[in-house]
């Protein structure tokens, strides 16, 4: 499959839009007011698909060119790259390929690399893991062993940070409309007692969590984030991440308290600067 290339814009519209979806407010203006704003590192994960993108954005690929039924993906893990620090308004070149495929016997997992440049530069890589039930058994590769091994002491840090009822349809602006993240009806129909959150949704709170509790509130001292997907968050429940750091990387793992701290994010580190 040929990688696919688009041209994408933000606003400054955008990123604030991102960031209160995140949870930010009136205590921390850096993230939901212009002047003197600062962009999180994750918000590379929607630019381009928010308000001033319209109604007809397309995807950056389109897996059903490949034979694969859309109904039987999910998103399964998630990292992402920043060569510097994200403008508050841009334009950019994506350019989109898939780089492996691995065989996990009873499916598949699809990794999606993306890299996003400008006139000065690269700005960001992102490496999306689709996991595709019923794809497997081809004989293909196993993939490599995930990384976040959790060091065996108590965490150096606890965050908690709260989601909202309505977080959900707030974050579903930044361009992911899908129903399973509104609709009760068609959640339960998939399975779940009513909508869920956008994991991209738990990675970017997750991100400000530790740009505000472990990095002083710098959002440019955050340069890489990994994880995989764990299991599901309900709007308006608790994420718990505990943290470990060794110098430059940190590695975390974020539950839900209410439910006796299932697992949200796992295999998941970050790399910081000083």
């Amino acid at each position: 499959m040929e990688p696919s290339r688009r041209e994408i814009s933000w606003t400054r519209r955008d990123v604030l839009l991102y960031q209160l979806s995140l949870g930010a407010g009136p205590e921390d203006l850096s993230y939901a007011y212009e002047r003197g704003l600062q962009v999180l590192p994750t918000f590379a994960m929607v630019a381009g698909q928010g308000v001033s993108a319209g109604d007809d954005v397309a995807p950056s690929l389109d897996l059903s060119a490949l034979g694969i039924d859309l109904a039987t993906i999910l998103h399964a893990g998630q990292s992402l790259t920043v060569h510097r620090p994200l403008p508050a308004r841009g334009d950019a070149t994506v350019e989109s390929r898939i780089a492996d495929v691995w065989d996990k016997g009873k499916a598949a997992v699809l990794v999606l690399e993306s890299v996003a440049a400008d006139a000065a530069g690269p700005l960001w890589t992102s490496r999306t893991q689709i996991w595709a039930r019923g794809a497997g058994g081809f004989g293909g590769e196993p993939g490599p062993e995930p990384d976040g091994t959790v060091p065996g002491r108590q965490p150096d840090h606890v965050l908690d940070a709260p989601t909202t009822a309505g977080q959900a349809l707030l974050y579903r602006l930044n361009g992911d409309l899908n129903p399973l993240h509104a609709d009760p009806a068609f959640a339960k129909r998939v399975g779940f007692d009513r909508p869920i959150l956008h994991g991209l949704a738990t990675y970017g709170v997750v991100a400000k969590a530790l740009v505000d509790g472990v990095l002083d509130g710098d959002a440019t001292r955050l340069t890489s984030l990994s994880v995989r997907f764990a299991g599901t968050l309900f709007p308006g429940e608790m994420i718990r991440t505990s943290v470990w750091r060794d110098g430059d990387l940190l590695t975390f793992v974020a539950t839900c308290p209410e439910r006796e701290d299932a697992p949200v994010l796992s295999h998941a580190c970050a790399e910081v600067t000083p």
